[in-house]
């Protein structure tokens, strides 16, 4: 029951109104396509593959320029005498 507040105290409701609120299980369906989906998922592939080939390219020319560095500095040549 439900209470209403008047000028001498609290009065109960005999008569409430309720709502009721049905649960069941309602299909999903998807908002978009089967075929919008797969084109977001080549365009992912494709973008993943070309951030892989920089990074891959950006280690390999370090790689490189690493091992020069290390052959000029370590190379066998005349070296100057102590004193």
């Amino acid at each position: 029951m439900i209470c209403s507040q008047t000028n001498k105290g609290f009065k109960m409701k005999e008569k409430a109104k309720i709502k009721v609120i049905k649960k069941g299980v309602k299909p999903v369906r998807s908002s978009q396509p089967k075929d919008e989906v797969r084109t977001k998922r080549v365009a992912a592939r494709e973008m993943v593959s070309t951030v892989s080939n920089w990074v891959s390219d950006f280690q390999s020319k370090k790689s490189e320029g690493t091992k020069l560095t290390f052959d000029k500095l370590f190379r066998q040549g005349p070296q100057p005498t102590e004193s």
